[in-house]
């Protein structure tokens, strides 16, 4: 048996036909070609594949995609400014936040989140917001100072 799913994914309403088990990080990248969304753990522990959903961060890899139905998602790609990095995307590079690059999207969905709860956070409050995500290359130090960076800049 097979089901449409219809959600808007980075403003833009976008439906596909699938299998009722597909998560949404499965849609986003199979379905939709939306492959900015990482898979790591697939068990929720690394956050790889964070992404908002109607404005709160979610782990894409353990919400089947008909949870989202008529939900407003925000992947990576989201974040992008006509094609151009958007703000806290620059803030990252200007911080050179990361060496691999595999966690990055779901450290900025997460960042995202965090900043647009709390504009201003302090150092404690940015190792608190990312700690649910996890990276083995930078030790954190630089995605810290993206974070706080962004919120410099007004991100």
């Amino acid at each position: 048996m097979r089901v449409e799913v219809t959600l808007s994914v980075n403003g833009a309403e976008r439906s596909a036909t699938i299998e009722p088990r597909r998560t949404l990080a499965d849609f986003l990248r199979e379905d939709l070609g939306l492959t900015g969304t990482h898979l790591g753990c697939e068990h929720g522990v690394c956050g790889s594949c964070t992404v908002l959903v109607d404005g709160a961060s979610a782990r894409s890899c353990l919400m089947l995609a008909v949870q989202a139905r008529g939900a407003e998602v925000t992947t990576i790609e989201g974040l992008a400014d006509h094609g151009a990095m958007g703000p806290l995307q620059a803030a990252f590079r200007d911080s050179h936040s990361f060496q691999c690059g595999y966690c990055t999207p779901g450290f900025l969905m997460t960042a995202v989140e965090l900043l647009r709860e709390n504009p201003h956070p302090t150092e404690a409050e940015v190792r608190a917001g990312i700690s649910g995500n996890l990276c083995r290359c930078t030790g954190y130090e630089s995605i810290v100072r993206g974070v706080l960076l962004a919120a410099e800049r007004g991100a």
